[in-house]
């Protein structure tokens, strides 16, 4: 009800408290519930199967270049192999790669029920907000993003690496570790990396050099904050300096 806040000490790295931590938590969270939909109605958990991608992340194990989504499921049962409906796209979508992921081990998933995190492997489709259902239509709310508040300059310190230089943008983008902006005059020549704090600039920076094989150099630039504009004043607004 709030009155209390539980803290838990501990450390990951030495794995102490973890797993008092984990069984703790999963005491005290609330049980899976029906989940608001886009039109404004809930899912209720007893409905045939959905689940919401909430995050996607490639090269997770480097020797198989793997792209994971993450998907929640939200109602009904998952089954490793199934077919489901891809919202955004209207299309069927097999999952058929089905893991359970702690740390670095993962098992594979034969099913899973409302509440559980499924990760399916190679998922070359799915995107961050995508929704997936069987039966009967649905569409889960977007997951909001906040609004850059750091911006810097990104290139390519190899020329000659040029495809992996936009092929790592591209995912790192996809998967929301910083937004990748482009200025009409700059094209994708110098790309602007935003975000809202100086750690998603150096995870990108790592990423690009370690999983694409792509060294870059950031530098910082003057703007604090993001915001879109009707098309017909964006002229109005390369004149001022700063801007």
């Amino acid at each position: 009800s709030g009155h209390e806040t539980p803290v838990f000490f501990g450390s990951a790295l030495a794995n102490f408290g973890v797993r008092m931590l984990l069984e703790r938590f999963a005491d005290l969270a609330p049980a899976p519930a029906a989940q608001p939909v886009a039109c404004g109605d809930d899912r209720p958990v007893e409905a045939p199967f959905s689940g919401l991608v909430f995050k996607v992340q490639a090269n997770m194990d480097p020797r198989h270049r793997d792209r994971v989504a993450f998907i929640r499921v939200n109602s009904g049962r998952f089954d490793r192999g199934m077919t489901a409906t891809l919202a955004r796209t209207g299309r069927p979508f097999q999952l058929k790669y089905a893991h359970q992921l702690f740390a670095q081990d993962r098992n594979t998933v034969d099913s899973a029920m409302p509440g559980d995190i499924v990760g399916v492997v190679n998922a070359a489709g799915l995107q961050v907000g995508d929704t997936l259902y069987d039966g009967p239509a649905v569409r889960f709310p977007p997951i909001p993003t906040f609004a850059p508040e750091r911006f810097a300059l990104v290139r390519n310190r190899d020329t000659g690496r040029y495809k992996q230089f936009r092929a790592g943008l591209q995912q790192l983008d996809e998967e929301g570790v910083v937004h990748v902006l482009h200025r009409p005059e700059f094209g994708h020549q110098e790309p602007v990396l935003a975000g809202v704090g100086q750690l998603q600039f150096e995870v990108a920076e790592h990423r690009m050099a370690n999983e694409f094989g792509c060294a870059v150099s950031l530098a910082p630039a003057p703007w604090s904050l993001a915001r879109r504009v009707d098309p017909a004043d964006a002229d109005r607004l390369r004149g001022p300096r700063g801007v």
